[in-house]
């Protein structure tokens, strides 16, 4: 039994190499869907509005819907499955995203496929926890290294290569009923995943003596705390009809959040275990992986999210041949991440930074094409610029991974996993407002002026400054924790 205010003791089937991969592929799969789902519904949204109608408002909660929906319950469910049983927690949340697909599917009008997505965002957040903390459990060592290297190198694909994916079952299911056909690839997918996670997820679960402890207080506040922190981001959509109101979402979110923050402290004090330890925060690898992962999360969806929005409105392509400039950054990150994952114990934090670097390469890259390159030229200028990005992305996201939780305990996995998934879709929201709101701004800004043909340059170029800015933050957290690594190493042989 554990101590209260302790990590939860957990039983672990072992399991032979063979066994520890089949449930990883399940893990990777159920998580791939999850992603997937973020990415691909937002080249829909035109053909959502043609055929169910609905003002920007309710196109905006198609999308915000889920994203908030996911980020409220991903820590709570970290926390159950730690405590209970993942694998049962994935199933219920695989079924459970099976059925919010039919709806979603089947809606038919723009309210009814807004509370599916919001119930569907409900079902992510159950399942994609058990990921994390299964993958953290079975695998130890090197083995794990290769592990978040192939779990990079795959959701690295899903975001990539979901609005490709959307643009062509949209182009294959007509521009009414296409989008439909967005959520039916769902169900099939969920049901094949489903039966392979009941066959071959190893069961995971605290001893059944001790009592679930969900802290109700801390788990109240932290749903203030989070829908009062990303309300604001996800409904900035760079339109002058954003209403400014919502930024005073922001007061009550850093009064809740200090509550919260008080009221964890005196919860572990009486002998409580919180809903987010706040040991955690302590321990300096996750605590700087967590907030790396989250800067370069508010960056890397904005330059996908604005080069689309460059090429279609700007030059005019196809959503689907937009959607294809990212294939190449794809396919360079889930190399990058399968081989990254593969030598992160060897190089360390210094393979992220090298990663971010190069990043940073590829978006200034990107600007200068933007600008200089013809119109006819920049699509293809733009997919070896994006190569060069999925070189360095691929070897941030899968090592960070491995780095930030090398020091959590195995019993604590879901949770610290969810944390820095939640960190993902906060960094998400507010990495997308800050590039829309520039993107927009500037072509509002230079269409009154009568500036010309060069506004969707501008814009663009200032969008994706806030993405380099993202980057080079993230950055700079990579080389402070990298040289507080050498410190340490230094002390450790002075003292040996």
């Amino acid at each position: 039994m554990s101590t209260p205010g302790e990590p939860p003791v957990t039983r672990t089937i072992q399991l032979d190499h063979a066994g520890r991969w089949r449930a990883f592929w399940v893990c990777v799969s159920v998580a791939a869907l999850t992603i997937l789902d973020i990415s691909k519904v937002n080249v829909g949204l035109a053909s959502i509005e043609q055929a169910l109608g609905g003002g920007s408002t309710e196109l905006q909660l198609v999308v915000s819907g889920y994203i908030l929906a996911f980020g409220l319950f991903l820590v709570p469910f970290g926390r159950i499955g730690d405590q209970r049983s993942r694998r049962t927690l994935m199933v219920v949340g695989l079924i459970a995203f099976t059925g919010t697909s039919i709806l979603c599917a089947l809606a038919p009008n723009i309210w009814v496929l807004v509370v599916g997505r919001f119930l569907q965002g409900i079902a992510a957040g159950i399942q994609m926890p058990q990921v994390m903390g299964t993958i953290q459990q079975v695998f130890t060592g090197r083995e794990r290294g290769a592990a978040f290297g192939l779990f990079g190198a795959t959701i690295g694909l899903a975001t990539a290569f979901g609005p490709t994916l959307g643009g062509l079952l949209i182009g294959l299911g007509g521009e009414t009923d296409g989008w439909r056909w967005i959520f039916w690839m769902n169900v099939p997918l969920c049901i094949v995943v489903l039966a392979l996670a009941i066959r071959l997820l190893p069961e995971v679960r605290r001893p059944s003596g001790e009592k679930l402890s969900l802290d109700p207080v801390g788990l109240v506040l932290f749903a203030i705390v989070v829908v009062t922190l990303m309300v604001p981001f996800l409904f900035t959509t760079g339109s002058p009809d954003d209403m400014p109101a919502r930024w005073w979402l922001l007061v009550p979110c850093v009064l809740v959040a200090a509550g919260f923050i008080a009221w964890e402290r005196r919860y572990a004090k009486s002998g409580g275990q919180p809903l987010v330890p706040l040991r955690l925060f302590r321990v300096t690898s996750w605590r700087n992986g967590t907030l790396l992962q989250s800067l370069y999360f508010a960056a890397l969806p904005s330059v996908f999210l604005l080069t689309a929005l460059y090429l279609q409105t700007g030059l005019g392509l196809e959503a689907v041949y937009a959607g294809m400039v990212t294939i190449g950054f794809a396919l360079m990150s889930a190399l990058t991440s399968w081989y990254g994952g593969k030598i992160v114990l060897r190089f360390g934090r210094g393979l992220v930074v090298f990663g971010l670097a190069v990043v940073l390469v590829a978006i200034v890259g990107l600007v200068a094409i933007a600008h200089l390159a013809s119109d006819a030229a920049t699509p293809w200028l733009m997919v070896g610029a994006l190569i060069v990005g999925g070189i360095g992305g691929g070897f941030v996201i899968s090592p960070n991974q491995t780095l930030t939780l090398a020091e959590i305990p195995p019993a604590e996995g879901g949770l610290a996993g969810s944390v820095g998934q939640l960190g993902q879709r906060i960094g998400n929201a507010i990495g997308a407002a800050i590039a829309l709101s520039l993107f927009y701004s500037t072509i509002y800004r230079e269409e009154v002026a009568g500036s010309g043909s060069e506004v969707f340059h501008d814009a663009y170029g200032t969008g994706l400054l806030s993405a380099a800015l993202f980057v080079a933050a993230a950055l700079v957290v990579a080389l402070v924790d990298l040289g507080g690594r050498r410190r340490s190493e230094r002390q450790g042989t002075i003292e040996a």
